[in-house]
């Protein structure tokens, strides 16, 4: 499978791991597929960006830094929201990280 391709399927598969309790909570639909948007675009960036760090370190790093812009939004009127964000940003884009590297390396 394509990098890129990898990294979008396993984001979806993360997209989809982060709006189930956002669900349960009954948000709001636009910030459902935001979340989700959010995390096909942190796979695919995961699987084309070259930086030379651990996968797990790199699925985090990328990973806040797609969240920042919106992390500054929610923080502004809810900051304690922040907080299970964060725990869910760690996690899933550690998770992705090591995935993706590990589904790329199989590949060849």
């Amino acid at each position: 499978m394509k990098k890129a391709t990898t990294g979008i399927l396993c984001g979806i598969a993360a997209g989809v791991v982060d709006i189930i309790p956002m669900l349960l909570q009954k948000l709001t639909w636009d910030a459902n597929i935001s979340a989700f948007a959010m995390w096909i675009v942190v796979g695919f960036l995961i699987s084309v960006v070259d930086i030379k760090t651990l996968p797990v370190v790199k699925g985090i790093l990328i990973a806040f830094l797609v969240l920042l812009p919106t992390a500054i939004l929610i923080g502004w009127k809810e900051p304690l929201s922040l907080i299970p964000i964060s725990i869910m940003t760690i996690v899933l884009g550690g998770l992705l990280g090591f995935f993706i590297e590990k589904l790329n390396r199989n590949s060849k």
